[in-house]
């Protein structure tokens, strides 16, 4: 995988995978205060990964909540892809974290994607 580990496996945690092109932080649970430095980094070593891809997909279809401390994981994230010249896609959020995004205008710094 060049240098990014599986951080846990699992439908409750964060783990990476992907290729040279397109590399995916899928995270499934709850993000909250105790698991959003688990995304976070993970989301780290995938933008400040050497030679990685310019675009890391955050597969969000199997998280059940997140509290302001995940979105927060995911905004400070971006600005670190956005220094790096790399991207953060968030792929499936559920609707709680789409109401989430939307209720603090952070939808408007993320792509989102449904597939």
């Amino acid at each position: 995988m060049g240098g990014v580990e599986d951080l846990e496996r699992g439908e409750q945690g964060v783990w990476v995978n992907g290729d040279d092109q397109r590399r995916v932080v899928q995270v499934g649970g709850e993000m909250d205060i105790d698991r959003a430095p688990m995304m976070y980094d993970a989301l780290q070593a995938a933008i400040t990964e050497p030679a990685g891809s310019d675009e890391i997909v955050v597969d969000l279809s199997d998280l059940s909540f997140c509290d302001s401390s995940g979105l927060n994981a995911l905004i400070h994230a971006r600005q670190t892809a956005a220094e790096h010249g790399r991207r953060i896609v968030l792929r499936t959020p559920p609707p709680q974290l789409r109401r989430l995004l939307e209720m603090t205008g952070a939808d408007a710094l993320f792509p989102i994607t449904d597939s």
